[in-house]
């Protein structure tokens, strides 16, 4: 059990807050191809994904990748290994079980055909609210702002997560 109260943590944790990973690009382009895999795997047949001509008559005037495509052209595959890539900071925190409860999208402009994207991560928020198993449970905001090759934000993925102590580590707290 660390010597700090669970609140004297999340002074310490708070000061990450904004804390963000410099940009890692996308390895490819968005392109045709895997947007047209994509909608045939999940049987979406928008011709706004899939049809060159059609999406050219449209205000996009280009095909447009799904939005739960753009993570996929915003990542870099499995190489360079996770552990090359840039992370955040660890968030200090009194528990050490790790549930990962949410995420929500949040997509701001059309990704096109030929647009590059890159990444970053940063911490959003961080604080305790109280679950049945540890009155002191920390909750921690991450959030994957997704940027075009104009440096626009086209989408921001927000990930709660929640850390907590065993039963035993809030009784020797005394915080049961």
């Amino acid at each position: 059990m660390p010597d700090k109260t669970p609140e004297e943590i999340l002074e310490e944790a708070r000061k990450l807050i904004g804390a963000e990973t410099p940009p890692v690009w996308g390895r490819y382009p968005v392109e045709y191809d895997p947007i047209r895999r994509y909608c045939h795997m999940c049987d979406d047949d928008n011709p706004l994904f899939l049809d060159p001509a059609y999406a050219q008559q449209t205000t996009y005037g280009d095909v447009i990748a799904p939005p739960l495509l753009v993570t996929y052209f915003a990542g870099n595959g499995i190489w360079p290994p996770a552990e090359e890539q840039p992370q955040l900071p660890p968030v200090p925190t009194a528990g050490n079980r790790a549930i990962n409860l949410t995420t929500e999208y949040e997509f701001f402009t059309p990704v096109k055909v030929g647009d590059h994207l890159s990444a970053t991560s940063r911490l959003a928020d961080v604080y305790i609210k109280s679950i049945r198993l540890d009155p002191k449970a920390f909750w921690i905001v991450t959030e994957r702002i997704i940027r075009n090759q104009d440096g626009e934000v086209v989408c921001i993925a927000r990930n709660l997560g929640l850390r907590h102590r065993t039963p035993e580590q809030v009784q020797a707290a005394g915080d049961a």
